[in-house]
């Protein structure tokens, strides 16, 4: 009987390996909690409405139903028994397996404050796009139906919390939308009335690229009218935007783009991690004392020659996904396994319209040749001829016409479609007026024709 390889997560590094394995002398099993691949390098242009959640998602049984020897399921793995070699699937059924390969992927990390997502959604699977764009849509129309000016001003305040690709490649698309779809769009919302704050803790944006190139991608950016704050510690964030120390910057939208962790898979685990819960690996990717079971991708913590732990890029995660195909197959014939080696084919990162930063190696370059590079590098790693001409043909048209095609709001909203919370004041907005009122003072609010009252400091932790 062949060996039976399970495969935990359909992302770059699982659909990766499954695919490695295709001709193996293996049965294979990918299990996802979704039915579908996802592009994640783009799933920014879903969030800003520049494309639609089918161009950058493939049905993982399209892509691996040709190979006979791989099955795909569509369930949860909740646990691992790594001394009797199964996996625990979401209803409590389990699967035996010969060898183990997670590469469950990464969730938004809060950094110990999960309450924040309420107002500060992430940006990891097509659900967190989605309602980031109802969000930025939203925010939109609320501000189209509000005479008062410093509500509106209120309303188009976007808060990004990160100054990463995705920040950065998030913020640059904001800008963009607001500028011309208000413009063009929209009668009283006015684009100068948006704000766009992007937000990073650390003293620079890019943390990994060039420092020249990183600054060069914060001077487009600022070109755009996007303002940035570097040193900016995130201390609280509610309804009214986000504390940094003491000082509240006021955003009707905050998107969260600061930091990731493995999924939840990885912590009930019983093996060595590191300090950000990844699992710590030999150098042919296996978790030492189990050479039967692997690890690749975000869930990882794999050390370079440097002895820092490789990024979590979708680059490493494919590369990482063959080599543990290989050394399985390797395995199975007796023969030695081969330590992985990362080949860094560089970095890049959109700002907008004909603006890019791109590092390949030594080479380092800026605007139209590497906005060029960067649509070519990522439409070639789509998945599918359709999606690949369906996303150059979108891009094509927006290039031309400066218009977005999929901005629709969806999901649930309020019968005038606009979330209360976006359009009434604030609790602490209203304890103002209320002791105003009682002394017979008037307090200047943007609900009573001025400017809102100063806000109450975060009480202490």
């Amino acid at each position: 009987m062949a060996p039976h390889v399970v495969i935990v997560g359909g992302g770059f590094g699982g659909l990766n390996a499954a695919k490695a394995l295709r001709y193996a002398p293996v049965e294979v099993t990918l299990l996802d909690r979704n039915n579908y691949h996802l592009f994640q390098p783009l799933l920014y242009q879903v969030a800003m409405s520049g494309l639609s959640t089918t161009e950058i998602a493939t049905p993982i049984r399209s892509i691996l139903g040709r190979y006979p020897n791989v099955s795909v399921l569509l369930d949860e793995v909740v646990d691992v028994d790594l001394d009797d070699r199964r996996v625990v699937l979401r209803g409590g059924e389990a699967l035996a397996y010969d060898y183990l390969v997670l590469a469950a992927g990464a969730k938004t990390n809060y950094f110990g404050h999960p309450e924040w997502s309420r107002n500060a959604p992430g940006l990891k699977d097509l659900d967190d796009a989605l309602e980031i764009r109802r969000r930025v849509l939203l925010a939109f129309e609320a501000a189209e139906r509000e005479p008062n000016a410093a509500v509106r001003r209120r309303l188009l305040s976007f808060a990004i919390i990160g100054a990463g690709p995705t920040g950065i490649e998030m913020a640059g698309a904001l800008a963009e939308l607001a500028r011309f779809v208000l413009a063009r769009d929209f009668r009283r919302a006015r684009p100068e009335e948006a704000r766009i704050l992007l937000l990073e803790a650390a003293d620079r944006c890019l943390l990994g690229f060039d420092p020249q190139l990183a600054a060069q991608a914060c001077r487009q950016l600022e070109q755009m009218g996007v303002q940035i704050r570097f040193g900016a510690k995130v201390r609280h964030i509610d309804e009214r935007g986000v504390w940094v120390g003491d000082e509240l910057l006021e955003a009707g939208t905050v998107i969260w783009t600061a930091g990731v962790k493995p999924q939840n898979l990885a912590e009930r685990l019983d093996v060595e991690k590191d300090r950000k819960g990844r699992i710590v690996v030999e150098p042919d990717c296996s978790i030492p004392g189990h050479p039967e079971v692997f690890a690749i991708g975000d869930i990882a913590c794999f050390r370079g020659p440097d002895g820092e732990p490789l990024p979590g890029l979708a680059p490493v995660a494919m590369q990482q996904g063959r080599s543990v195909a290989y050394n399985i197959v390797r395995s199975i014939q007796g023969e030695r396994r081969l330590p992985f080696r990362y080949r860094d084919r560089g970095m890049m990162a959109t700002v907008g319209r004909s603006r890019a930063v791109v590092q390949l190696r030594r080479l380092r370059f800026d605007g139209l040749p590497a906005w060029l590079t960067w649509v070519a590098v990522h439409v070639f790693y789509l998945i599918g001829f359709r999606n690949r001409l369906l996303v150059l043909a979108d891009w094509f048209y927006s290039y031309l016409t400066y218009r977005r095609g999929a901005r629709l709001i969806t999901g649930r909203r309020l019968q005038a479609g606009v979330p209360r919370r976006m359009i009434e004041p604030s609790e602490v907005e209203r304890d103002a007026l209320r002791r105003a009122e009682e002394k017979g003072e008037p307090v200047p609010s943007p609900w009573n024709g001025g400017e809102p009252p100063p806000p109450e400091p975060y009480p202490a932790p």
